[in-house]
């Protein structure tokens, strides 16, 4: 690949974990530790000073720096460090709409605190009603809090949106879903606050987590079950005219077109995301936001290797992830991993995923032995 031409890119550090391990996660279910703020700085000197070998000057441009990229603000000090984010960050750290609804949950400050940083809303994760939601995210109790979380951001002034991840799991719940987002009256509450209340449905992305719970994922005519609401409300949020556009057409539907494109993954247009992130785990192993965080991704140890080596991997296209993307035509990822008779959902984008994820695993499966 190209080494970042415009040479502007973020690093996000994982310095205290989640509370959650979700079962539709890219990112995985990494171990929980506490790092320090002087490791967010070491790691940030680090990326400042590098320099490409052959080149006097200092690579990156632009740096953004945070203190996640599971769950935010998990850490006790998610003050401060959101503080050094600023500070270490030349331009200020987006929230992603992203807040912790394990701490609106507990801490009742925290909603306050995230309006006066101009958090103007926030997204909210279900996946049907509370057994199911607590299973998918592998925590007794995560249901209950994202219900309280919904009253403490509406007192704060701050939208609650609500996405559903859309399994067959969720289709015997979703007219009881329904009746409870009507017996909370979020659209007149909401409506209050500047802007419409959003419930959208979508589904999970085939990698990480995710694919584990592949068996779950619906099917065509699933679709037809679904409440008219829901179908409206996902429409509105994406822009979409019909369920295909917005949440994937089946795979044998998609296979035909897929299977004569002689491009790579990466070649097609809005396939990388426009800013590159590095994805570091609290064990200070690197990865990007173009594939996952799993051993056949990661470019190596920011410390033991160093980040001339985790630059040169990156570069050289080194790990099986991003040959995946980068070498390997979208046609003969087809022709290997097509299934000419799935009925299953997807996006053209997450079913290149499922590609890229069985492809990238044979091949580190096979270095391994």
């Amino acid at each position: 690949m190209a080494l970042l031409a415009n040479r502007n890119a973020v690093v996000l550090l994982d310095m205290a974990g989640c509370p959650n391990r979700c079962r539709h996660c890219w990112l995985g279910t990494a171990p929980n530790r506490r790092l320090e703020p002087d490791d967010l700085r070491r790691m940030a000197e680090v990326f400042r000073r590098w320099r490409k070998p052959g080149e006097s000057g200092l690579f990156f441009e632009r740096l953004g720096f945070a203190s996640w990229y599971r769950e935010p603000d998990y850490a006790p000090n998610y003050r401060e460090l959101y503080r050094l984010e600023r500070e270490l960050s030349d331009d200020n750290a987006s929230r992603f709409e992203l807040l912790s609804i394990w701490r609106l949950a507990r801490d009742p400050g925290y909603a306050a605190w995230a309006r006066e940083v101009g958090t103007e809303a926030c997204q909210i994760t279900f996946f049907g009603l509370e057994a199911t939601t607590d299973w998918f995210t592998r925590r007794r109790g995560s249901f209950q809090d994202a219900l309280t979380a919904i009253e403490r951001l509406i007192e704060a002034g701050i939208r609650p949106r609500w996405q559903v991840i859309l399994t067959k799991s969720f289709l015997p719940e979703a007219e009881a879903f329904v009746e409870l987002v009507r017996g909370l009256h979020l659209e007149e509450r909401v409506e209050g606050l500047g802007a419409p209340f959003r419930v959208f449905l979508n589904t999970p992305s085939p990698n990480g987590e995710a694919f584990a719970i592949e068996d779950r994922r619906v099917e065509a005519a699933d679709l037809e079950s679904l409440p008219a609401c829901l179908v409206d409300q996902t429409l509105a949020h994406f822009g979409a005219r019909d369920l295909s556009e917005a949440l994937g057409r089946p795979e044998a539907e998609l296979l035909p077109e897929l299977a004569v494109e002689k491009g790579t993954v990466a070649e097609r247009p809005g396939t990388l995301p426009t800013r590159l992130a590095f994805v570091v785990d609290s064990n200070f192993g690197v990865y990007t936001n173009m594939d996952e965080t799993a051993p056949w991704c990661c470019l190596g140890h920011l410390w033991e290797d160093g980040l001339d080596t985790v630059m040169r991997r990156l570069e050289e296209d080194a790990t099986p992830g991003l040959q995946a993307l980068f070498q390997v035509p979208v046609a003969v990822l087809a022709s290997r991993y097509g299934r000419p008779d799935s009925q299953c959902l997807y996006s053209p984008s997450d079913l290149l995923a499922r590609w890229v994820r069985l492809w990238a695993q044979e091949r580190w499966q096979a270095g391994a032995r």
